[in-house]
């Protein structure tokens, strides 16, 4: 089976895709090594997905604890300017 189902393909099932044979054909050695080199390609672009993916949620959490510290800062501020009351 080779993509069916409306869902992203693995890396492992393109390396597991077979191909019927047939008399004048494409040669069988070099579709499994172009498919090979799709799924490590497949798999490379995951890792740094993963990696970017990572980064993204490290740097919105940090982001919003500097939004938190800049509110209490400026909330501060405004209370210091004015005053007791």
């Amino acid at each position: 089976m080779i993509y069916s189902g409306g869902q992203r393909p693995l890396p492992h099932q393109v390396r597991a895709v077979t191909f019927g044979t047939s008399r004048r054909g494409l040669d069988p050695a070099q579709v499994y090594d172009y498919l090979n080199r799709i799924a490590d390609e497949m798999e490379r672009l995951h890792r740094a997905l993963t990696t970017a993916n990572t980064e993204a949620e490290r740097i919105r959490q940090a982001l919003r604890q500097w939004q938190t510290r800049q509110a209490a800062h400026h909330h501060g501020e405004t209370v210091h300017r004015r005053g007791p009351q």
